[in-house]
């Protein structure tokens, strides 16, 4: 009884530790950093080629600090190549890309700090607590601008009546000082030859 028990234990021990080498051995030894949701499929295989087409290199390459391929294809996140760019995933704000030669350089410009990942600088995440309020605001100012483009338009269309309106103004005024200027010429007139003394005869 106590030999089948040993056997097993023994058996359990080694399915176990099989599991755990097979588990080591499958995944990947550096994690996956400053790859696009998009491009994380691209860097499941074992063999990875370049994007540029110019060779392939093996996924215990990717991210080792070596620039392998010439467009930073195996470097997305480290600052090994000077043409390839770090995803910040930026979770509640904005996703971006970043030269590669900002990651690690103890400057956090990821508002997710996902950018300084060695430990010399530690990076508080502040994408949700106003990370984003750049991007808010930017929203807001277009749409506040768009507005206003709306409500100037509306008010140039009666301003356009204005002037209109204004210039048959000045000619009706203009007609009426001319109307009176005549109209006093002629009341003057009037007078003069009314209180015109007749001339007299003289009677011989």
């Amino acid at each position: 009884m106590q030999a089948k028990m040993a056997n097993c234990l023994t058996l359990i021990t080694c399915l176990f530790v099989s599991l755990h080498f097979h588990h080591s051995d499958s995944s990947p030894s550096r994690p996956l950093i400053g790859v696009h949701p998009l491009d994380v499929k691209y860097y499941d295989a074992e063999l990875i080629r370049c994007k540029d087409g110019s060779k392939s290199f093996t996924r215990d390459r990717l991210n080792d600090d070596f620039c392998d391929c010439a467009d930073g294809t195996d470097e997305p996140g480290t600052s090994a190549c000077p043409t390839s760019k770090f995803y910040c995933k930026n979770t509640g704000s904005t996703p971006r890309f970043l030269f590669s030669s900002r990651v690690n350089d103890q400057i956090c410009d990821c508002c997710d700090g996902s950018d300084e990942y060695d430990g010399t600088v530690i990076c508080a995440n502040n994408c949700v607590m106003g990370g984003n309020i750049a991007y808010q605001k930017l929203n807001y100012d277009l749409e506040s601008n768009q507005e206003l483009d709306f409500i100037n338009s509306r008010k140039a269309k009666p301003g356009i009546k204005m002037e209109d309106s204004s210039q048959k103004l000045k000619k009706g005024l203009k007609s009426l000082v001319y109307l009176q200027v005549g109209l006093l010429i002629f009341v003057l007139a009037f007078c003069l030859f009314r209180h015109r003394k007749p001339r007299r005869r003289h009677i011989r």
